[in-house]
């Protein structure tokens, strides 16, 4: 019952090590996967992970950022040059009237947009004090009033202004703010639109201030859109607004402004879908799908997601449009057919007036090419996309090549995982470019490369960890019988090995000293005791040496076997070297006994192969990895022939017909205890 007993606890302690490994390889790995899971689906902020994400996304940016030049947008640069030689910002309404009517008259463009803000009077030219004296001291001077009514129009430089924004396609541009600073100051154009759902508003944003324009000049334009781009946490530019609610009304973005004039002064409308219901916080509603112009000449789908946003394209470094210097534009040096039947843009790259953002492309980008950049793709229809299934569509992924992943690497070598994942990141960055190259869609792509890397590493780790403890549990069951050499073999597929009790071919050796008894009464117990170390440790040294397990001492006799627990197809070959080396090195062992006064030792050796039962045996107290059978009976009679023969190796008929053309000399053939049928017996000599 107690045998029983132990063989059940054994078998439930090995269940309990299988347990913990098959929990130690897949849950860290399930564990990883449901995190990354939940942050995909927004249930989960991982700021490093969306830091990564972030870095990522600029980097396929720079990557994608090699399109030509586009000549349908140009822009016309209040650089520094033309501030040296025109003088500096603002410049006069004036000279602001007669750019317009050299881009438009004397240079043909199609449409200008302004990246500029023109929220003050004009003053430069004096009409205000001149009103002054009208009002004043002078207000009775009938030619005074005369002379300033004839020249008001000259010098009213705002009006002179509004007059050529009114008779030409223009788009000016205003500024919005927010908090508790802000404030409303000039015109805003027209509401795009009207009647929105509480919840729409809220989706775009809630701007409290504006920066317009003059009314005047307002009035006057085609329409305005306006400037502000949205800033992400590490202050890059990575999206641009598509519409703002400013005070409860919907106004467009600039290039928005100049699509809809360009696609013939569309009407926009908003698409809406519901977001899936597995998604965190969606299935309510409806939110934002995509903006539609419907115009007289033709209709444009611009998609964006559900706050009327869209990720900022870039069609290269700056300079991807021509530039061409206002002050160049006013003196009429530029060619006639550089502007003619082109989209104008009016902005700066002049450093002091603080019109560059930080993009994905430099931390000095100017904010009018950033305008271009989307007019220009809005009319392409290559706007990159980021729909409201993308969240569900990189959840996906994540589970299948997490799932495959989880299967797959614990099942293979630390170099066949460590392809195995370089091809998955590979396949994953290369589909992930060809999704944005051929699809213009942005999937993210952190969590999969995160994914990837994590499921590798815990696996090394998870199977160092493993590879240890099998270590630890392998020395710990044979460190004391087999060599540490053997103990590393078995430690690289520790589940082939185990102390179970089994039938198998082996061969067995045992070795004694001859006439240990008068030995023993002829030395005192100490010197006894440190001879017999001495002589042990040579042996035994000689057994690890040829791959030996050592069985047991008994008394001054050495019980070793070949062949388990690791397989040996060799076996009696080894332990027939193994014993004529022992007798070589006890010669020299015996050379350090003389000179120390010790009497020299001479040893018997009898091996024998045949089938044996090996594994843990013993009782509940006390339990070895020894071997049990007739084969073992028989090479310990074998030993105990030696003398009787003077042979220095004897070994059984079974030994000498596995050794093959192993040089043997036949000694007789006996009947030993235990056996009826006389037994072959040979001596093995050194090869």
């Amino acid at each position: 019952m107690k045998v029983a007993h132990a063989t059940h606890s054994k078998r439930l302690g090995e269940v309990r090590r299988r347990l913990t490994a098959i929990i130690l390889r897949y849950l860290p790995g399930v564990l990883l996967l449901a995190v990354l899971l939940a942050q995909s689906l927004h249930y989960l902020e991982i700021a490093p992970l969306q830091r990564l994400e972030a870095v990522l996304y600029d980097a396929r940016v720079r990557f994608f950022a090699q399109a030509p030049i586009d000549e349908r947008i140009v822009i016309v640069d209040i650089d520094e040059r033309s501030l040296a030689e025109l003088g500096r910002w603002p410049w006069s309404r004036a000279r602001l009237a007669e750019l317009v009517e050299r881009i438009f008259a004397d240079y043909g463009a199609l449409l200008l947009g302004l990246d500029v803000i023109l929220a003050e009077a004009d003053e430069s030219s004096g009409l205000a004090s001149l009103q002054a004296l009208a009002s004043g001291a002078l207000r009775g001077n009938a030619g005074f009033l005369a002379a300033l009514e004839d020249l008001r129009p000259s010098l009213d430089y705002d009006a002179r202004l509004a007059d050529a924004i009114r008779r030409y396609p223009v788009i000016l541009g205003f500024h919005l703010s927010s908090g508790a600073a802000a404030a409303s100051s000039g015109a805003l154009p027209t509401p795009v639109l009207s009647d929105l759902a509480p919840g729409t508003l809220a989706s775009l944003g809630s701007w409290t201030g504006y920066g317009g324009n003059l009314p005047a000049l307002q009035e006057a334009a085609m329409g305005a859109g306006f400037l502000n781009a949205p800033v992400d946490g590490d202050g890059v530019t990575r999206r641009a607004w598509l519409l703002a609610s400013v005070q409860g009304r919907v106004y467009p973005a600039l290039a928005l402004a100049m699509a809809q004039v360009l696609i013939g002064n569309a009407r926009l409308q908003l698409q809406f879908s519901a977001p899936p219901p597995w998604l965190a916080g969606g299935g309510k509603g409806t939110a934002i799908e995509a903006l539609e112009l419907l115009g007289a000449r033709g209709t444009l789908r611009i998609a964006s997601d559900s706050h009327a946003r869209v990720l900022l394209p870039f069609r290269g470094r700056e300079g991807s449009f021509a530039y061409y210097s206002a002050a160049d534009v006013l003196a009429a040096r530029l060619p006639d057919e550089r502007l003619r039947g082109r989209v104008v843009l009016l902005g700066t790259t002049a450093p002091g007036l603080l019109d560059q953002r930080v993009t994905p492309l430099g931390e000095a980008y100017p904010g009018v090419e950033a305008h271009a950049n989307l007019l220009s793709a809005m009319l392409d229809g290559r706007l990159l996309q980021s729909p409201a299934w993308t969240p569900v569509a990189a959840a996906g992924l994540l589970l299948i090549v997490g799932s495959g992943l989880l299967l797959a690497l614990p099942r293979l070598s630390p170099l066949s995982a460590a392809g195995v994942a370089l091809a998955t990141l590979l396949l994953v960055v290369l589909g992930n470019l060809a999704v944005w190259a051929f699809a213009q869609l942005l999937l993210p792509i952190a969590g999969l490369l995160v994914l990837v890397l994590g499921l590798f590493a815990l696996q090394l780790f998870v199977g160092y960890f493993l590879e240890q403890r099998g270590k630890r549990r392998l020395a710990r069951l044979f460190g004391q019988y087999v060599p540490p050499e053997l103990v590393e073999e078995m430690s690289r597929d520790p589940q082939h090995y185990s102390m179970a009790g089994r039938s198998a071919e082996l061969t067995v050796l045992f070795a004694d000293v001859r006439g240990f008894t008068t030995l023993a009464e002829s030395m005192p117990p100490g010197e006894l005791a440190q001879l017999m170390n001495d002589y042990l440790s040579a042996v035994t040294d000689v057994i690890r040496a040829h791959r030996g397990t050592l069985d047991k001492y008994i008394g001054d006799a050495v019980v070793a076997f070949w062949g388990a627990p690791v397989a040996d197809p060799q076996h009696a070959r080894h332990a027939v070297m193994a014993g004529l080396a022992m007798q070589a090195a006890l010669q020299r062992v015996n050379q350090d006994f003389v000179a120390r006064g010790w009497p020299a030792l001479q040893i018997g050796i009898g091996i024998n192969t045949g089938s044996m039962v090996v594994g843990d045996m013993g009782s509940r107290h006390r339990r070895a990895y020894t071997v049990l059978g007739d084969a073992v009976n028989l090479a310990s009679r074998l030993q105990g022939l030696s003398a009787q023969y003077g042979a220095g190796v004897i070994i059984g008929e079974a030994t000498r017909q596995a050794l093959g053309d192993w040089p043997c000399r036949q000694l007789d053939e006996v009947t030993v205890r235990g056996r009826k049928a006389p037994v072959a017996i040979h001596e093995a000599l050194a090869g």
